[in-house]
């Protein structure tokens, strides 16, 4: 009886929806979307597919959930509701929040590789499922407060998303990179590529590229993260700027 009780927790806690996506988010990490099959989860969990199917439905069901799952660990807990500021061109209280809703995104894909294009997948194609409402809700709710009319929410919302799905997309290393573990092989091959890129806008007609030129040690030096979080402020800017009354 008092090894039959602990067996019993451990196959329950193997055949739980949260450990199968625990292990579905592992495979996605190491080896990308095509390591994502029942055979490789049944192998790591020790169940049957049965149980798998059971739990998370399919493939694609099972591929949603991972994604909520890391899109609501990396997004802040919903605040209080929050007014809008009461007239255009307020002075809002939302820039601080957006960047963090936005800078909790890019982590995530910089830890999560194959997040990048879930993410456009969900929010182009599925914005009923639970994934894109929650992306919405966590920059909208604080464009709101910005002080810009309410007709240009959406648009505003949409931009500053669409934004943080290019920028991340472009900057998500391969699956099986790990923005900690690997960083300094990685640090060393993104150094050897801006180096190169550098010194080929260098060896530019000057006459001709005068912009890349002086640019060009610019680009050698910058650091990605912060690149990205400076495009979130200058369009914060330009949302403050534009809502202004005239």
């Amino acid at each position: 009886m008092s090894t039959q009780a602990p067996q019993s927790r451990r196959r329950r806690q193997v055949l739980s929806r949260e450990r199968i996506i625990e292990a579905a988010v592992g495979l996605l990490d190491t080896a990308g979307e095509e390591a994502l099959t029942v055979r490789a989860l049944s192998e790591r969990l020790s169940t049957g597919s049965g149980a798998i199917y059971h739990h998370v439905g399919t493939m694609g069901d099972l591929l949603q959930a991972a994604t909520g799952s890391v899109v609501a660990a990396a997004l802040p807990a919903f605040p209080a509701p929050q007014e809008p500021a009461a007239a255009p061109g307020a002075a809002g209280t939302g820039g601080a929040e957006i960047r963090a809703a936005a800078l909790g995104l890019y982590d995530a894909v910089a830890d999560h590789p194959w997040l990048a294009t879930q993410l456009a997948v969900q929010i182009t194609r599925n914005p009923w499922g639970a994934v894109t409402p929650r992306v919405f809700e966590s920059i909208g709710r604080h464009v709101r407060t910005l002080g810009i009319p309410r007709r240009t929410w959406f648009a505003t919302t949409s931009t500053l998303v669409h934004y943080i799905l290019g920028a991340t997309s472009q900057n998500a290393q391969p699956p099986g990179a790990s923005r900690e573990g690997t960083a300094p092989q990685a640090d060393a091959e993104r150094a050897e590529f801006l180096d190169s890129a550098s010194r080929a806008w260098q060896s530019l007609d000057p006459d001709d590229y005068p912009f890349l030129h002086d640019i060009s040690d610019q680009m050698r030096r910058h650091d990605d993260r912060e690149q990205f979080l400076t495009g979130i402020d200058l369009i914060l800017a330009g949302i403050t700027a534009l809502s202004r009354p005239a």
